[in-house]
């Protein structure tokens, strides 16, 4: 019914007050529409403007990875301490909790295994499966100085293109191989231009010295990899001088999933990037944490 009768205070128009609009506060994200800013925000913690993510998509080239044989009884149970979960489609409509909470950023390149070249990938997902999936992001590898170079960038532009249309933001992770650097001349190179080229967020390695250039010279937000199994103490130290030299979080994977206590690595992980605490406090957190059931 229409509001016939005046009964509203005046003040409550609060008329001498600006309206607000408050864009996500995220490294790149200001001019993005109001779905790419709402899905980012489900990926980055807009308390910290950080991000753990973790990675479990290493099946689509590799197969049953050591950690991941079950990933309903692996993973599963690891979902309520991750920001995202980094996996495909096939394991997500056959193994990931439809109730889970926690948000998917969907592989969508894939192609050759690993005894073929891996860069040379093709897209393997449509934007419009990934919104069926209710993706909050896709991933997509991009390989740099790569065989394949070229074509991978096109399998990211024409991703962009689709998420432009769908308001699904595109992750764009920085492929090195077995044959190309991880310095910080290379990985700034390469970063730049998957930003440059529509990018919303890229995932990268850490390096050192000059990994604050890589962060400083992207003009979105940049993930680290995990990489390989470290030591969990060296793992939250390079997590730590990640997120410190602008790193907007991290995507880890075995440096969680093969740790002889997930829940208490992905907890003190969690812990040295949304709060900043020291990797030498995060490992004694890790070390006296109880391993929780399942």
């Amino acid at each position: 019914m229409a509001d016939n009768d005046d009964l509203t205070d005046g003040a409550r128009f609060a008329t001498s007050v600006p309206a607000r609009h408050e864009a996500f506060p995220l490294k790149g994200c200001g001019a993005l529409d109001w779905g790419m800013q709402s899905r980012l925000a489900r990926i980055f913690r807009p308390e910290s403007g950080r991000t753990v993510m973790l990675a479990i998509d290493h099946g689509y080239f590799q197969g049953p990875t050591t950690g991941l044989e079950r990933v309903d009884l692996s993973i599963v149970p690891l979902l309520p301490y991750a920001d995202a979960l980094m996996t495909t489609r096939g394991m997500v409509r056959s193994t990931i909790p439809p109730a889970s909470r926690t948000p998917i950023v969907l592989r969508a390149s894939g192609g050759p295994s690993i005894l073929k070249d891996l860069s040379d990938e093709q897209i393997a997902v449509s934007m419009e499966d990934a919104a069926r999936i209710n993706a909050s992001a896709v991933a997509v590898q991009v390989f740099i100085g790569g065989e394949y170079e070229t074509q991978s960038v096109r399998n990211m532009t024409r991703l962009v293109d689709a998420g432009q249309r769908y308001g699904i933001p595109v992750l764009a992770v920085t492929a090195v191989g077995k044959e190309l650097t991880r310095d910080a001349r290379y990985l700034r190179l390469a970063t730049r231009i998957c930003a440059e080229l529509g990018a919303h967020f890229v995932k990268t390695y850490y390096c050192e010295p000059d990994f604050d250039t890589v962060a400083a010279a992207c003009p979105v937000p940049l993930v680290m990899a995990g990489g390989k199994k470290l030591p969990e103490r060296d793992a939250l130290i390079m997590a730590y001088h990640a997120v410190e030299n602008g790193a907007a979080g991290v995507d880890m994977g075995r440096n969680i999933f093969q740790s002889d206590t997930p829940q208490a690595m992905i907890r003190a992980v969690g812990a040295v990037v949304h709060e900043s605490m020291k990797p030498e406090d995060a490992y004694d957190q890790f070390v006296r944490q109880p391993a929780l059931p399942g």
